[in-house]
C-alpha cells in the first residue's frame, strides 16, 4: 500500500468512533462539529490547496444567489469548468495539488451541484405555489429554504465522505441534522453486520496486488509472456482493484452508519444517493422511534455480491459506486442530449470520464461500456428469446462469464491510465472485448429483434443480486 492508501484508511477509520460521537448530538454541534472535523481534514491533507475546494464553493453559492431558477446547469458547467483548471495546473506552471485534494475535488463538484439542483427545484416549486394560490404542503425531498453560505460551507466540508464518498444531497444531510430521537436508530449491529467482510477483502487485495502487480503490465518483458498469460493477467488485477474499493467504500459506509447518517425507515424506500421515495412520518416519541425498521440504503455505495455475480454489463453499473451512479443517472443521464439508450450511455459514461480525470485510459475505458451495451443488449433480444428455459439458463452463465471478461479488460485502461500502455496492453489480447462487442452487435442486428410477446416471455433471469444486501 502507498501512503496515499495509508492516509485514506486511516482517515476512514477515524471517521467511526468519531461517528458514534456525533450521532446523539444536538443539530448545532452536528453541524459545526461535523464541518469542522471534515476542514480539518482537509487543511491536514490538502494544506494550501484547501483553497480550491474553496473557491469552487464560493463560485457555487454566487450563481445560486444570482440565478435560482437556473443555477443547476450554471453549478454544472462552473465545477467542471474549475476542474478543467484544477487539472491543468501544473501545465500553467503552478504548484500541482495533493490527491487528497483531486479526491475532496470530485466529491464536493458532486455536492455542489446536486445543491443546486434542489434549490432550483425549491424555487420552481415555490413559483407553482405562488402561481396557484395554495398550497399542497411540501414534496418529498424538497429542501425547506436556500442554505445561506455557513450552510454550504458547512454541508460541504461535512467529514463525512469527504474524500471516499458516499455521496448523498443536502436534504440527506438536513435530516440527519435533524434527525428525531437519534438514539433510537441502530447503529452498532447495522455496522457490524456491514463491515465483517472487510478483513477479507483487505487480505485478498494485499494478496492479490502482490502476487500479480500492476507494475509488470508495463514492463517489456510481459509481452514476451504466452497470449494465454497475458490474457489471465487481467483478471487478478481487476480483482484486486475491486477488493481495495469493497474495503474503502465499507469502511465510509461504516463511518456513516456509526452516526446514524442515512438512515431512513424501511418503508421510505430510500435509493442510494436519492434518498426515500416514500413520505414516512417522523417518530412522535423514543418509544415510537425505537419500534422503526431502518435502513442505510441512502448511503449504501457498494453492492459487492451484485457487482461481482450479476448478469450483466448494466447491473454491474448499477451495483457499482452506488450514490455516483444515481448522480449520474439524475444529473447527467436524463439531460443527455440524445433519446437513444446507447448514445445517452456514452455521454454519461464521457463526462464521468472526465469527471474522473483527464488521462486517456478512463476514456478508453468508459467509452467502451457504451459498445458493450449495445453489443448485449441487441444479441440479447435477437436470441435469447429464441432459447429454451434450459438454454436461457446456460446463457445467463455465457452471458455473466463475458461481463466479467469486459470488465477485466476495461480496468486495465482504468488503473494503466496512459493512452500507450492501455493500447499496448489491449493490443498485446488482440482487442478482444472489442472485436467480441462488435461481432455481437454485428449477430445481433443480423438476426433482429423477436417480437414484443416473446421478449416478453422470454426476459432475462433477473440477477441474482437484485434484491436487499446479499452478503449478509
Amino acid at each position: 500500500m502507498s501512503p496515499e492508501e495509508w492516509t485514506y484508511l486511516v482517515v476512514l477509520l477515524i471517521s467511526i468512533p468519531i461517528g458514534f460521537l456525533f450521532k446523539k448530538a444536538g443539530p448545532g454541534l452536528k453541524r459545526w462539529g461535523a464541518a469542522a472535523v471534515g476542514l480539518g481534514l482537509t487543511l491536514f491533507t490538502c494544506g494550501p490547496h484547501t483553497l480550491h475546494s474553496l473557491v469552487t464553493i464560493l463560485g457555487t453559492w454566487a450563481l445560486i444567489q444570482a440565478q435560482p431558477c437556473s443555477c443547476h446547469a450554471l453549478a454544472l458547467a462552473w465545477t467542471f469548468s474549475y476542474l478543467l483548471f484544477f487539472r491543468a495546473l501544473s501545465l500553467l506552471g503552478l504548484p500541482t495539488p495533493t490527491p487528497f485534494t483531486n479526491a475532496v475535488q470530485l466529491l464536493l463538484t458532486l455536492k455542489l451541484v446536486s445543491l443546486a439542483s434542489e434549490v432550483q427545484d425549491l424555487h420552481v416549486a415555490q413559483r407553482k405555489e405562488m402561481a396557484s394560490g395554495f398550497s399542497k404542503g411540501p414534496p418529498l425531498g424538497l429542501l425547506p429554504d436556500v442554505p445561506s453560505l455557513m450552510e454550504t460551507l458547512s454541508y460541504s466540508y461535512c467529514y463525512v465522505g469527504i474524500m471516499t464518498g458516499p455521496f448523498f444531497r443536502y436534504r440527506t444531510y438536513l435530516d440527519w441534522l435533524e434527525q428525531p430521537f437519534p438514539g433510537a436508530v441502530p447503529s452498532l449491529r447495522p455496522l457490524l453486520r456491514r463491515a465483517w467482510p472487510a478483513p477479507l477483502f483487505g487480505l485478498l487485495f494485499l494478496l492479490s496486488s502482490h502476487l500479480f502487480p500492476l507494475e509488470a503490465v508495463r514492463e517489456d518483458a510481459f509481452y514476451a509472456r504466452p497470449l494465454a498469460a497475458r490474457l489471465f493477467y487481467m483478471i487478478p488485477v481487476f480483482f484486486a482493484f475491486r477488493m481495495r474499493f469493497y474495503v474503502a467504500w465499507i469502511a465510509a459506509e461504516c463511518g456513516c452508519i456509526a452516526a446514524g447518517f442515512g438512515a431512513y425507515p424501511v418503508a421510505a424506500k430510500a435509493r442510494a444517493g436519492g434518498g426515500p421515495t416514500l413520505q414516512c412520518p417522523p417518530p412522535s416519541s423514543p418509544e415510537t422511534a425505537a419500534s422503526v425498521e431502518y435502513d442505510y440504503e441512502t448511503i449504501r455505495n457498494i453492492d459487492c455480491y451484485g457487482t461481482d455475480f450479476c448478469v450483466s454489463v448494466r447491473d454491474g453499473m448499477r451495483h457499482w459506486n452506488m450514490t455516483v451512479q444515481w448522480w449520474l443517472a439524475q444529473y447527467v443521464y436524463k439531460s443527455a442530449p440524445a433519446r437513444s439508450y446507447v448514445l445517452r450511455s456514452a455521454w454519461t459514461m464521457l463526462l464521468s470520464a472526465y469527471w474522473h480525470g483527464l488521462h486517456p485510459g478512463y476514456y478508453l475505458s468508459f467509452l467502451t461500456i457504451p459498445l458493450c451495451l449495445a453489443a448485449e443488449g441487441q444479441l440479447e433480444s435477437a436470441l435469447r428469446w429464441r432459447l429454451g428455459p434450459r438454454g436461457q439458463k446456460a446463457w445467463d452463465w455465457v452471458h455473466w462469464f463475458l461481463k466479467m471478461r469486459a470488465y477485466d479488460y476495461m480496468c486495465m485502461g482504468f488503473v494503466l491510465l496512459s493512452l500507450r500502455d492501455t493500447l499496448r496492453y489491449w493490443a498485446s489480447v488482440y482487442f478482444c472485448v472489442h472485436v467480441l462487442a462488435l461481432a455481437a452487435l454485428a449477430l445481433g442486428l443480423a438476426l433482429g429483434r423477436g417480437g414484443p410477446g416473446r421478449r416478453k416471455s422470454a426476459a432475462p433471469a433477473p440477477s441474482p443480486a437484485s434484491g436487499k444486501l446479499r452478503e449478509e
